[in-house]
């Protein structure tokens, strides 16, 4: 079976090298820490995924959940990992320590949160959302709920849930129907939420769901929908656990993937005693959710980017050791020595394709989080405003593009795989099973499609999207003269021409009144959005790789292309800035050439998909 494996050098340099998170450090609310402190809590969140949640990945696929008399159950070794986990602190590694909170950078959370996902995201997803919850109730619940709740949440005692989807209403959130009655200081609430991650087990005492629910008298669609907390067991004042809440499981999902996640259908209120507590206002509860959806939807990616992330490195260690046929240029001699597989042209096509696409995922989900860091720790308000706008921009494309490519890179494992990757015996087929949620959940990738056009790229009357452009064009014009990646950088600056005049079409389609074409086109336009970002920040990285891969050869010695190689076959530090040069080089030149031939199909005015009788 596979075991889990993550490049923790591409993290590293990521963090100090590429983005420079030791800026953080200037900042009163990071100022206890330092490098070594980061460096520190990377290596040990690494190991800790790899000892606490490693192991769990076949057996949890194998053991799945037990749904029993109305109780549902995870394997104990889950619940005896959980322990763990919570005990480390990182269910609450980003929360504020007056909280029980570990008060890291969103970054180095997005680095833990990489490796414990990707070793078993069954395990931690009920963490993720336990913590989103309770970000929620610190953002807007009362006093009274913060002390009884977020120490309790925080430290891994209680868990946390959303509850959006009902059989009805699904992504059409608007179409909610479950009710919250006015019962003196509190509401009874009554409905089903179906498809609720972490909706009931035994990893806690308790229980504390964040419900959409409608009002008496409340307006149609989003604007009436109001934000709940609900206990599975209602909290007595001094913080112990009262009478069960009414919330009966009415059933748990079995999934293609993702065995060991209970993902259950809720009934609340089927005996008219369901207890709720509003948070906030009435009719504001969607712009609360948003919030925890965001953070949820970040998550999403980082658990699409940790699957990716295992399933291309145990790839590469299997075409490494896997011996089958002859060398391409050996075809015709009979008595030629058989090689590892990673030596046939194809297979190496396969294993770039996943390191660029895993590269440039967490690139992505990185710099998207480095962008939250900033937009809250900031003490430059057109830092702040900037930081933030590009948070918005890019969460969308964070949870579609890597679920989308992710979903690739596992396919592409499986070929390197060939056999064996279709059968059990090494995990390969597993990891594939486990990321296609990713694609599906928390707000489709149609869903974020239409996010990213409809209503980000218009944020400000356009001008976050031009300040998106400004961002690639600066670097572009400082690098499109550059001596070895010149060439590369005018691709990127070519495919971004491309989406801006995409972007001004759908616009002026738009503002003409045909808002149907443009939605027909939505994954598309994300899709090119994703390769341009991606394409830039890989090629951002490939400067920097450049300047130390020269300084290294420089100390060496290797000044010509044969020393160069034969350098990067023995020192580690020179193979891996090479491999970051391969990563853009392939990216610009087999990727990004996608946004000139879906700007081609986009432009083509089809409306076959409208237009056809099904």
């Amino acid at each position: 079976m596979s075991e889990y494996l993550a490049d923790l050098r591409d993290v590293q340099f990521l963090l100090f090298e590429h983005l420079d998170v030791e800026k953080l450090l200037e900042y009163p609310k990071f100022q206890e820490f330092n490098r070594e402190m980061f460096e520190m809590i990377l290596e040990e969140g690494l190991k800790q995924a790899k000892e606490i949640a490693g192991p769990l990945g076949p057996l949890g696929d194998e053991k799945g959940v037990k749904f029993e008399d109305g109780k549902v159950e995870v394997p104990q070794e889950f619940v005896d990992a959980y322990k763990l986990y919570a005990e480390a602190g990182w269910i609450a590694a980003t929360a504020d320590p007056e909280w029980g909170g570990q008060g890291l950078p969103l970054i180095l959370g997005a680095a833990v949160s990489e490796f414990f996902q990707g070793a078993s995201f069954p395990l931690v997803s009920t963490g993720g959302l336990t913590s989103g919850a309770a970000n929620l109730i610190l953002a807007f619940g009362t006093e009274e709920m913060k002390s009884l709740y977020l120490e309790r949440m925080f430290s891994g005692e209680w868990a946390g849930t959303m509850c959006l989807t009902e059989p009805q209403a699904g992504s059409a959130v608007g179409d909610t129907i479950c009710k919250a009655v006015k019962d003196g200081d509190h509401y009874r609430i009554v409905g089903t939420k179906s498809f609720i991650t972490s909706g009931d087990h035994n990893y806690t005492e308790n229980i504390i769901h964040m419900v959409l629910a409608r009002t008496e008298g409340a307006p149609a669609g989003i604007k009436g929908i109001s934000l709940f907390l609900v206990p599975k067991y209602r909290v007595n004042a001094d913080g112990s656990l009262g009478d069960f809440n009414d919330i009966v499981v009415a059933g748990v999902e079995h999934k293609m993937g993702i065995h060991a996640s209970p993902t259950c259908t809720l009934n609340f209120g089927d005996n008219g005693d369901c207890i709720g507590y509003l948070i906030g206002e009435e009719c504001r509860g969607i712009t609360y959710m948003f919030q925890m959806m965001n953070e949820a939807r970040m998550m999403v990616g980082q658990q699409a980017l940790g699957t990716a992330g295992t399933a291309y490195l145990n790839a590469l260690e299997y075409t490494k050791e896997r011996v089958q046929g002859v060398h391409i240029s050996q075809m015709r001699n009979p008595d030629a020595p058989r090689v590892a597989i990673i030596e046939h042209p194809d297979i190496r096509r396969m294993l770039l394709m996943m390191k660029a696409f895993t590269e440039g995922m967490r690139a992505l989900l990185y710099q998207t989080a480095y962008f939250a860091d900033l937009a809250e720790c900031s003490e430059d308000e057109a830092e702040r405003n900037k930081s933030h706008g590009f948070l918005e921009l890019l969460t969308p494309v964070c949870k579609a593009w890597p679920s989308d490519m992710g979903f690739r890179v596992t396919e592409w494992a499986i070929q390197c795989f060939g056999g064996f990757g279709y059968c059990r015996d090494y995990g390969a087929e597993q990891h594939m099973r486990d990321i296609k949620i990713t694609s599906i959940y928390e707000g489709t990738n149609g869903i974020q499609a239409m996010d990213l056009l409809g209503r980000k790229v218009s944020m400000g009357g356009g001008k976050l999207f031009l300040g998106y452009l400004g961002w690639l064009g600066e670097f572009i014009e400082k690098h499109k003269s550059h001596a070895t990646l010149g060439e590369q950088v005018g691709r990127l600056e070519k495919a971004k021409d491309t989406l801006a005049h995409v972007t001004i079409e759908f616009a002026k389609t738009g503002a003409g009144g045909d808002m149907v074409y443009p939605v027909l086109n939505a994954c598309p336009y994300l899709e090119m959005f994703g390769d341009v970002t991606v394409a830039f920040l890989l090629l951002q990285q490939a400067v920097i790789a450049q300047e130390k891969l020269d300084a290294i050869c420089s100390a060496k010695n290797a000044e010509s292309a044969e020393a160069r190689k034969s350098l990067c076959e023995e020192d580690a530090e020179a193979r891996f800035y090479w491999g970051k040069l391969c990563s853009a080089e392939f990216f610009t030149t087999q990727i990004l050439p996608r946004v000139d031939a879906r700007a081609e199909s986009i432009g083509s005015g089809s409306r076959s998909a409208l237009e056809v009788v099904f």
